[in-house]
């Protein structure tokens, strides 16, 4: 279950999980405040039922009336697992999950629980106490929530974002760029917010481009961000708004950049590596756990705008070493994060609970 089910990336992979899942143990539903997105077509399409809630908000009657349309709806079709996905579902299916005495209840944290600070991280850690079970996208992750907010490490369950790599690979067709003389394109492919660091970015690039003519910055996202980016940008930074369709402008890249000052598992950072990008990514959160430094990408401190440049200026530099990183991090892809290995993985822990 997740808030809406359109371009986001926790949709993706809870459409993901619930196309890959095995149709001869499951049988997937899928439930949602809002289904009027893109997800809600591909799964409908696929067999897969939606149910629509209705929900505006959690403090309004149409929470109410939501809660009624799932219980009955978990009641007429004997559904025995729920699993929340994101932090409206773990507030709101949770505990009416509880309610309507479901026998295995799931929720999720596929990001810092920094990013929701206050009441809403309070109301988490009072999900956490009648969970079964809390399935994390990282260790980082993990980590964050037995060290800060006192999760036994028995309730967490680890599985890795996956890819639909018929989407997500290095074929196929490349966007087309603003420029005639791009040599190296530098990118990024995200939410355009104050987490992801692209003032770091943008001040690495500034000095990466002196002296090395054909250097250019592509930003693929939408986000508040916005005017202070251009403001910053020459004609060597385009700004291009979200796509629904992000692998042709990954395979216009050559290096993707991720300055992060916070992650779980960026799929960004995912699609770009099976796109065939060389990964240079910060320190932060689970990045370490897709890009093993010198070996499939680099990374560097967190916030640290010199040592960006410089990993930047390495590869811009050293193009035969970049092209072997972006192989390897291509099959690393390839071998251990396809939707498949996900769907498995969320498989064998629906089976554990249900077992029991």
């Amino acid at each position: 279950m997740a808030r809406e089910l359109d371009l986001g990336g926790t949709e993706r992979q809870l459409a993901e999980i619930a196309l890959g899942l095995d149709r001869d143990r499951f049988e997937p539903h899928v439930g949602c405040f809002t289904a009027g997105g893109f997800r809600a077509r591909e799964l409908r399409a696929a067999g897969v039922p939606v149910l629509e809630l209705g929900v505006r908000s959690l403090l309004s009657f149409s929470a109410l009336a939501g809660a009624r349309r799932m219980g009955a709806y978990l009641a007429r079709h004997a559904i025995p697992l729920v699993h929340a996905f994101d932090v409206p579902l773990d507030l709101f299916a949770v505990p009416v999950a509880r309610c309507y005495r479901t026998p295995v209840v799931l929720s999720s944290q596929r990001a810092h629980r920094g990013l929701t600070p206050g009441v809403t991280r309070r109301l988490l850690r009072a999900t956490d106490r009648i969970v079964d079970g809390i399935v994390v996208n990282s260790r980082a992750v993990a980590r964050e929530l037995t060290e800060r907010d006192g999760v036994p490490a028995s309730l967490l369950r680890l599985v890795y974002n996956g890819l639909d790599t018929s989407v997500f690979r290095r074929q196929g067709q490349r966007a087309e760029l603003p420029w005639d003389d791009a040599a190296s394109v530098i990118g990024i492919v995200c939410a355009l917010r104050p987490e992801k660091g692209l003032g770091i970015l943008m001040e690495a690039f500034r000095k990466v481009k002196a002296g090395r003519p054909g250097v250019k910055l592509l930003i693929v996202g939408s986000g508040p961000m916005l005017a202070e980016l251009e403001a910053g940008g020459d004609d060597d930074c385009h700004f291009q708004p979200a796509q629904p369709d992000v692998a042709p402008w990954l395979r216009a890249m050559d290096i993707f950049a991720l300055p992060s000052l916070s992650e779980s598992l960026s799929n960004s950072l995912m699609e770009a590596m099976a796109c065939g990008c060389c990964p240079v990514a910060s320190r932060a959160g689970g990045n370490p756990e897709l890009v093993t430094d010198g070996e499939t990408g680099l990374l560097f401190p967190v916030g640290d705008a010199a040592a960006l440049a410089e990993r930047l200026a390495l590869l811009l530099d050293q193009p035969a070493y970049r092209l072997r990183l972006a192989a390897n991090a291509e099959r690393r892809m390839l071998e251990h994060f396809t939707r498949e290995q996900a769907a498995r993985a969320m498989g064998a822990v629906y089976h554990e609970f249900l077992a029991r």
